[in-house]
């Protein structure tokens, strides 16, 4: 393979992964503890 072929697919697959990893903790079992600062300050 060519060196910048692999350099690419390295990037894109950790994108993917990032993006992967974003959206379960946003969406997922995780998401319960986070805390809306909103709702936390409001007057």
């Amino acid at each position: 393979m060519d060196n910048a072929t692999s350099i690419s697919l390295t990037i894109a697959v950790f994108l993917v992964c990032l993006t992967g990893l974003s959206i379960y903790t946003a969406f997922g079992p995780p998401s319960k503890k986070l805390g809306d600062p909103y709702e936390d300050h409001e007057d």
